[in-house]
């Protein structure tokens, strides 16, 4: 509505008009605007993590992982944080299911804690462990939510020799699937695999700045790499096996999201030539079944050694897929061999209050569109999405996040786009129900619709709590 200043106005008082009669006929005239509605059955829900969430590292038989490791080496966390108590969901789970219930959601994705079910990785199940994600499954199912299980959100056993260094782990990674999916699809029926592939191996064994803290020359990391893949080609195979009939499975995924630079011709289909090109270490890997020509000769003789039957495995085609979507990767065409080229964020880039959340909700259309467009896969899940912000408590106890709400509105509304193009997008997971701990950065960034206040694990809503709330129960962007 055109703005109006105040000779636009009437005195308001006794036997004056009415405020309608005082504005403008064009400013009353004009129509509300229509929410971008969703398709009906949508899934509205919320995404965590066993060590970000649970705490309790050494109860009832839980083995150490290599979180727990990596978090007690002085100088590895911010503020030398750990998830020893994290937001204690293990003893509040009832609680943050309560949460759950309040927003209105009709979906929680969480993950299960390998060293909870096998402390050592392999060899002699943990009864009390697998007995804790029963508690969980029965709450959530009484309070009407559907559970959407991550089988690794890197929580590696420490017990395992070598870590993803070795195959002997994806082969252990199967039997662990194949056993948790075997007990828990009578109720459960949709799983994840793996998480984001590139974050636990790239940023683990190559960078160093995520557990377990290894910088490896590029022959090893592609050979990790590979390891990753083929923990999820045999976890699917294993879950085959082994679930109950009508189980889904499918992976999860946090590609380069290639953004052309304009809407035109020639960079759209430059940013869907860069999303298979880009992502051929893992999400090419996973939905072709193969590494690209251009993949193995750029890396030479550091390309991954496969044994047979590995391809396949990895190939197996699954019922969805998940795709955590934050930043985008900027894509033009060009001259050169490939057809595109990367262009840099620039230095004066809108961010949150990550310093590597650079804020572009396009990234969300794009993502969708280009991975459908690619490999038309039969459904899409946003397992991920969301952003860290600078929340305080007022002093009347309210948290008012709304750069939060400003940044999951305009997200949601490009996801909307892809949506309403057709593209088979079935749901939608915010990051996260509640803060908790953020990997290397520990409890420094808040990431939640509620606030933990971490010294008395009090549950706090956030302004976007009761903005996603409202999102949920129209089942529409508002």
């Amino acid at each position: 509505m055109a703005r109006i200043n105040r000779r636009q106005f009437c005195k308001i008082g006794a036997g004056s008009a009415t405020i309608a009669t005082c504005l403008p006929k064009f400013a009353l005239s004009q129509p509300r605007a229509v929410p971008r509605q969703f398709p009906k059955g949508f899934v509205w829900g919320c995404s965590t993590a066993s060590y970000q969430i649970e705490g309790a590292v050494k109860e009832d038989g839980r083995g150490p992982s290599i979180w727990d490791t990596f978090s007690h080496t002085p100088g590895k966390i911010v503020n030398g944080d750990t998830g020893d108590v994290a937001d204690d969901s293990y003893h509040l789970y009832k609680e943050d299911i309560r949460l759950l219930r309040e927003l209105g959601v009709n979906g929680y994705h969480f993950s299960v804690a390998w060293p909870r079910v096998f402390p050592n990785g392999t060899g002699q199940p943990n009864p009390k462990g697998l007995d804790y994600y029963h508690r969980v499954i029965d709450e959530l199912l009484a309070n009407r939510i559907t559970p959407y299980i991550d089988l690794y959100v890197w929580d590696l056993p420490q017990a395992l020799p070598n870590g993803w260094q070795s195959r002997d782990t994806a082969k252990a990674f199967a039997d662990y699937a194949g056993y948790v999916t075997g007990r828990l699809s009578d109720r459960v029926k949709h799983f994840f695999t793996v998480n984001e592939c590139t974050s636990f191996v790239d940023i683990g064994y190559r960078e160093g700045r995520h557990a377990p803290g290894l910088k490896l020359p590029d022959r090893q990391v592609n050979q990790v790499r590979h390891h990753a893949l083929l923990a999820h080609g045999l976890g699917l195979q294993a879950i085959r096996a082994n679930a109950s009939s009508g189980t889904k499975v499918g992976f999860i995924d946090m590609p380069q999201a290639c953004v052309p630079v304009i809407e035109t011709k020639e960079h759209i289909e430059a940013a869907r030539r860069a999303t298979r090109e880009e992502n051929a270490p893992f999400l090419t890997a996973f939905m072709e079944g193969k590494y690209l020509d251009s993949y193995l000769e750029r890396e030479g003789p550091n390309a991954p050694r496969v044994e047979p039957g590995d391809l396949d495995a990895i190939g197996s085609p699954v019922d969805f897929v998940g795709l955590n979507v934050y930043v985008p990767t900027y894509v033009r065409a060009d001259g050169s061999p490939r057809g595109y080229a990367v262009e840099p964020w620039p230095t004066s880039a809108p961010r949150m209050e990550s310093d590597w959340l650079f804020f572009d909700p396009s990234v969300m259309y794009w993502a969708v569109r280009n991975v459908c467009d690619v490999w038309k896969p039969s459904a899409i899940y946003i397992t991920e999405n969301g952003c860290s912000s600078a929340d305080v408590v007022t002093a009347e106890g309210r948290v008012e996040d709304t750069d939060r709400v400003m940044f999951l509105r305009s997200y949601i509304t490009h996801l909307h786009r892809a949506v309403a193009e057709g593209y088979p997008v079935k749901g939608m997971f915010v990051w996260s129900v509640i803060d908790n701990f953020e990997w290397d950065r520990g409890f420094s960034e808040r990431f939640g619709l509620y606030y933990i206040d971490y010294k008395t694990q009090k549950r706090i809503p956030k302004l976007s709590a009761e903005w996603y709330g409202e999102v949920i129960a129209a089942n529409a962007v508002l």
